[in-house]
């Protein structure tokens, strides 16, 4: 089998990872189309490699780099197809985005190989001409598609989407995520001494992130023994420094800024418990929450609102605890219990860690991949429209 994934994501290169393991399941041939010149959500570029990953990584030049949506190949996509000549192609982006109708129009013009998209879109929206479009073109013309929740399939399924779909949730690696027993540097780095316990928020710095909730929940807790490290960049930096200041939190606040993806799990294992407190807006809900199983992984417990999937995942996971989104002295209160007991954490903790390994560990997810291609992809019934 041979497989052409095309990924913006690709460009960090831990994130290639989940496709060294489908390597090692299937002993596939496969091929990473990725951007050359991607620019992160931190103003950072990225363009990193994966040992682990042994096939080939084809990079090329973007138009609107760092834009999800609006992102395009700067190279004849119909000539990359033709060299490559997969047996199948996987686009992982959402069905109504450019970089997706590029890939789908080039291959009905071209080799027209069975091909599928990824999708986090868990609200219904209409969206206008020309993505409206695009939408409808890539429903019709795919071979399978993997929604990463059941709430992503049925918004699909509402749009009109008809073809088959496998739930493929956003996997991690236990190889990479694990407890580190020595974080004794990470907290002298951050300032942290023993006896206080860390919370942990790790991810953008934007108000969709609940952060104003987050600082008025710790201020509900001011008194207690703790210390925050908020780790990330973001539009909403400065307004978040101006409010931890207003309300005399900075000394039990500490800005870390951006770290790369692959040093998150020393920072995870170094925190007490990870705090999530998204808020739901008109045009977003939180759509998954990786950063859920990424801390369980690593040995800590989360507090998450019930913002989209993020309920769903504590619960069937049994890490942590989850507060009303927006609900201050709910978060507060949730992490109160946290901090005056560690025997909860540890158990929060072991249960999480022990569920995010059977469910989420790349290598199963890996399995049923592989298993879709080869069930809906794999045969010669399938024909582009």
């Amino acid at each position: 089998m041979k497989l052409l994934v095309v990924s913006h994501a690709l460009t960090a290169g831990i994130n290639q990872q989940f496709y060294a393991d489908l390597e090692q399941r299937t002993g596939w041939d496969i091929t990473l189309l990725i951007p050359s010149n991607w620019i992160n959500e931190y103003g950072n570029q990225v363009a990193s490699d994966w040992p682990a990953f042994k096939g080939k990584v084809i990079r090329v030049p973007v138009w609107k780099s760092g834009n999800i949506i609006l992102h395009a190949y700067r190279g004849s996509m119909k000539k990359i197809l033709r060299e490559v000549n997969p047996d199948v192609i996987y686009v992982n982006h959402e069905p109504y985005a450019v970089a997706t109708a590029q890939v789908y129009w080039a291959n009905r013009r071209s080799i027209r190989k069975p091909i599928g998209f990824y999708s986090c879109q868990n609200i219904v929206k209409k969206y206008p001409p020309p993505f409206r479009w695009t939408e409808s073109m890539v429903y019709l013309n795919s071979a399978f598609s993997f929604p990463i929740t059941a709430t992503v399939d049925q918004v699909h399924r509402t749009k009109g989407y008809r073809g088959p779909s496998t739930l493929m949730p956003l996997g991690v690696d236990p190889a990479i995520y694990y407890p580190r027993e020595n974080t004794d540097a990470i907290r002298r780095e951050l300032g942290v001494p023993d006896d206080v316990v860390l919370i942990g928020y790790l991810g953008r710095i934007v108000p969709e992130k609940g952060l104003v909730t987050l600082l008025r929940g710790l201020n509900t807790i001011r008194e207690m023994n703790w210390r925050i490290a908020v780790i990330g960049a973001g539009s909403f930096d400065a307004e978040f420094d101006r409010m931890s200041a207003e309300l005399g939190l900075k000394d039990k606040v500490i800005r870390k800024g951006y770290i790369p993806h692959a040093d998150a799990p020393q920072y995870f294992s170094a925190f007490d418990v990870t705090v999530l407190p998204s808020e739901t807006q008109a045009n977003w809900r939180e759509q998954f929450g990786r950063v859920i199983i990424e801390s369980l992984m690593c040995g800590t417990p989360v507090v998450g609102s019930d913002s989209g999937e993020i309920a769903t995942l504590i619960n069937e996971l049994g890490g942590g605890s989850v507060f009303p989104e927006r609900d201050a002295a709910a978060l507060g209160a949730a992490l109160t219990e946290m901090i005056r007991d560690p025997a909860l954490r540890d158990g929060k903790a072991a249960t999480g860690r022990m569920r995010s390994i059977e469910l989420y560990a790349t290598p199963s997810l890996a399995a049923r991949f592989a298993d879709s291609i080869l069930r809906f992809a794999g045969g010669e019934n399938w024909l582009p429209c």
